[in-house]
């Protein structure tokens, strides 16, 4: 009986480190390049979402320059 746990508790410790179950990415070299640039072009447009919440991508209108506000 001891044997049996000690062997459960040991696989149960190995499953653990071993990684997921579930991989995230594909283990095809192509697929898994495409589905790593998708996500990193996706990462990279989290920079332009913040300064889309935080209104930085407007005209200062403490320019000197007249910024026309509409459309042209």
């Amino acid at each position: 009986m001891r044997r049996l746990i000690f062997a459960a508790l040991l696989s149960v410790m190995l499953g653990s480190t071993v990684g997921c179950v579930l991989p995230i990415y594909s283990g095809d070299p192509a697929v898994r390049t495409k589905q790593l640039i998708f996500t990193s072009e996706n990462f990279r447009q989290i920079i332009n979402q913040w300064e889309r919440i935080w209104f930085l991508d407007q005209p200062d209108h403490m320019a000197p320059d007249r910024v026309h506000g509409g459309v042209i």
